[in-house]
């Protein structure tokens, strides 16, 4: 793993079990600056903006089956598509929207690095 250098403060947002806490890890090991912003947990829709003004802003985004597989999550889909509601500044303005439903969190990460113009040179046949 490669420690990358650079000044740019990445956010991540997303729904529940979408994969912001492993992608937010992923990234601060590799030296980023991350904030992982729980946007779909607020009523305020700039949340986002006012706690981090980010660089970059990534959304990672998966299906309410996926999110409940993935955390054994006892919600309903309303409170799903409620979550959405409340991200939908965030999805209106990212910078890279990312549905994780069938990717693993090496190709979430790796996509992300491609997109910031940081590629892991070790895994390009990700």
């Amino acid at each position: 793993m490669e420690e990358t250098t650079t000044n740019l403060l990445v956010a991540i947002v997303g729904p529940c079990a979408s994969g912001k806490s492993t992608l937010g890890q992923a990234l601060k090991a590799r030296g980023l600056s991350v904030r992982q912003v729980a946007q779909e947990h607020s009523y305020v829709p700039r949340m986002w903006q006012l706690l981090t003004n980010p660089d970059y802003l990534v959304f990672l985004d998966a299906s309410f089956e996926v999110c409940t597989r993935r955390k054994n999550l006892t919600w309903s889909e309303w409170e799903y598509e409620e979550e959405h509601r409340r991200l939908s500044h965030a999805r209106q303005f990212c910078d890279l929207y990312l549905m994780t439903d069938r990717l693993s969190p090496e190709q979430v990460l790796q996509a992300v690095l491609r997109a910031l113009g940081l590629e892991d040179q070790s895994a390009q046949g990700v």
